[in-house]
């Protein structure tokens, strides 16, 4: 019969902690889906950034205001090409950032790539309609 070490078992053991450790951080995780573009009766932008690029940091704030000052009327939507990556080819991205500004009946009206300033963007709101 044969018999093992403490010090051999331990270091089994640890070797199969660390597989199955390798092998979880291998599993890939569910993201959430992409948030639904355009939403649904209502104006939209969707800002295509990076939580890191710079001119997407500068219309945060913008967005933020605009997102409570539009509530209901119009929908604001940022999403983050660097988490989604998907969403580059989905929405034809070439640069970031890049708004894209659809009507109430979901057509693509107009894109713009760049910072985008906040009267621009209340600009657009009121020539598609939004109150």
């Amino acid at each position: 019969m044969r018999t093992y070490s403490f010090p051999g078992a331990l270091m089994a053991l640890a070797l199969f902690v660390s597989i199955g450790l390798f092998a979880l951080s291998q599993t890939p995780v569910m993201a959430e889906p992409l948030p639904e573009v355009p939403a649904p009766g209502l104006v939209t932008i969707v800002d295509i950034g990076a939580k890191k690029c710079i001119p997407c940091k500068m219309m945060a704030p913008i967005l933020e205001e605009l997102t409570k000052e539009y509530q209901g009327r119009a929908a604001v939507i940022f999403i983050d090409v660097w988490e989604k990556p998907e969403a580059g080819p989905k929405f034809g991205i070439r640069a970031i950032p890049t708004q894209i500004f659809y009507d109430a009946q979901g057509k693509e009206v107009t894109r713009h790539e760049g910072f985008l300033d906040k009267q621009s963007i209340v600009s657009m709101f009121t020539k598609l309609g939004v109150k």
